[in-house]
């Protein structure tokens, strides 16, 4: 679906592009996720990339992409580059190679030492925000701050989700972007697109509790959450609205 001329919510995925600047737009990849997970003695199958990848791989099947643009959290460990994200951000290195993608990674608080395989993986890096045509681009740990001549605001970061409850009360949890305003200009939060994140659900959790500073100066009650879930995009209206449904079902709940 489109959210405006230029900027398409890819159906199903966690995935934006931008036809402006030709380019796809994620976050929050978490590569090497389950070799962390596996040092704990916790092992799960290595989906991550495999789902990246294809679901890469299909949106460029219709679209022209020139610039693969990461907005934070490429990897998943703080201290260091560990053996399992070093393999996987290798892999896609590959991928993005052979697809002739130019890799733009705007660093998040996950992204600890990745400069030092700038060159090697041919990674543009940028510290917490860069500004491409009319777009700022920031992880969204800090504040983003060349707001001047950009027109829109793209961040990740959050991890935002939605809860939603059946008839009988069984919650469901999607993953969603959120689409509002922040000081009159366009702001685009993105979902993470790791295959193991749940996310956040904005619509249940106190304001005070989001991860991102920037949620203190926006109002996230009039934000649209934009949920993604079996292969469907589904503008699922105000974040006040979805609230009001969860506070309902959960006093119901209480009652029964």
């Amino acid at each position: 679906m489109f959210i405006n001329k230029n900027i398409e919510l890819i159906d199903g995925t966690a995935m934006a592009y931008i036809n402006d600047i030709s380019a796809v737009v994620i976050s929050d990849m978490h590569l090497g996720y389950e070799g962390t997970m596996a040092k704990s003695g916790i092992f799960m199958p290595q989906v991550n990339l495999k789902q990246i990848i294809k679901n890469l791989d299909a949106a460029m099947e219709k679209r022209k992409v020139e610039f693969l643009i990461i907005d934070g959290d490429i990897k998943n460990e703080f201290a260091g580059v560990g053996e399992a994200e070093f393999d996987e951000l290798y892999k896609f290195a590959e991928f993005a190679k052979d697809k002739k993608m130019r890799l733009v990674l705007i660093k998040g608080n996950h992204d600890n030492f990745v400069e030092r395989y700038k060159e090697q993986f041919k990674f543009d890096i940028h510290r917490q925000e860069a500004k491409i045509g009319n777009y700022l681009f920031f992880h969204g740990e800090d504040m983003p701050q060349k707001l001047e001549s950009a027109k829109t605001l793209i961040m990740g970061h959050e991890h935002p989700a939605i809860s939603i409850y059946s008839d009988v009360g069984k919650e469901e949890r999607l993953r969603c972007f959120l689409y509002g305003k922040y000081k009159r200009k366009n702001l685009l939060v993105l979902p993470a697109i790791s295959y193991f994140s749940n996310g956040t659900p904005v619509n249940t959790i106190p304001k005070g509790k989001l991860l991102s500073p920037i949620f203190k100066h926006v109002n996230i009650d009039e934000m649209h959450a934009i949920a993604i879930g079996y292969g469907s995009t589904m503008d699922f209206g105000k974040i006040k609205e979805l609230k009001k449904l969860a506070k309902n079902n959960l006093h119901y709940q209480k009652i029964t």
